[in-house]
């Protein structure tokens, strides 16, 4: 790594954190709990800064569809700057992150994967400028249960799940985001739409208390949580897709 070159063109034992997860599975809103250990080099050091990372996989960011090296940051938190760490010294603590609602889900319909969807929780240590990596865990964000009927109404439907992508902005309808990105999940229309080859891009914005599903370009439709119902979802959303998209 470039921070650990760096180090050793100076002499300097490079340090090492370890983040350990409470849980690999999360949903959008939970907390996320985790300990972290910094352990010193073969040299007293001062760290500029210790940082801990939501990322995930962005659309545009990776030379391939296979390649998760260049994530895209979802959520920071500074756990410390201008840290002295003494040689051989190991320093322990527990870090709590909220994890966004409009986190970009890996997993739906009872743990299904999603194509394209990665996040992870990333750990770094600066030093003069060179950024270590350190430490990255892949996590799963499960679907909330009303995204989980939505796309199971699509399921009802006969939609076929292509993959999803993340992308950097805010897309239309989405005016009631808290952050800055947004995942799409595309899914192929089955033949009774008569639409060959065509998909339909869906997002979710979620809240607290509800959700809105923006189609393509159409929306929001905001769906609350105190009332879900998948039979009545899938009819609402059959209408829908029929008159908005139906050729």
């Amino acid at each position: 790594m470039a921070f650990r070159k760096f180090l050793s063109s100076l002499g300097v034992g490079a340090p090492d954190v370890e983040t350990t997860l409470h849980t690999s599975a999360v949903r959008p809103g939970d907390q996320l709990h985790c300990n972290v250990e910094l352990r010193g080099g073969s040299v007293d050091i001062e760290l500029q800064q210790i940082r801990i990372q939501l990322v995930a996989r962005f659309e545009g960011r990776e030379e391939t569809e296979s390649l998760w090296g260049n994530p895209g940051v979802l959520k920071s938190l500074v756990l410390g700057e201008h840290v002295a760490l003494r040689a051989g010294d190991s320093v322990h603590g527990q870090v709590t992150m909220d994890v966004p609602w409009e986190t970009p889900l890996t997993h739906v319909l009872g743990g299904r994967p999603l194509k394209g969807a990665r996040v992870a929780v990333r750990t770094e240590l600066s030093i003069e400028n060179s950024v270590d990596p350190g430490d990255f865990d892949e996590i799963q964000v499960h679907a909330l249960p009303a995204q989980d009927a939505l796309l199971q109404a699509y399921a009802n439907l006969g939609f076929r799940f292509d993959e999803a992508e993340v992308k950097k902005g805010t897309p239309k309808g989405g005016q009631n985001s808290q952050v800055d990105f947004w995942q799409e999940i595309e899914m192929w229309f089955p033949p009774e739409y008569r639409r060959p080859g065509g998909q339909v891009e869906s997002v979710f914005f979620a809240r607290h208390d509800s959700l809105d599903l923006v189609t393509g370009s159409l929306g929001p439709f905001t769906f609350p949580y105190d009332n879900i119902d998948v039979a009545g979802w899938t009819a609402w959303l059959d209408q829908h897709l029929r008159s908005s998209f139906q050729r």
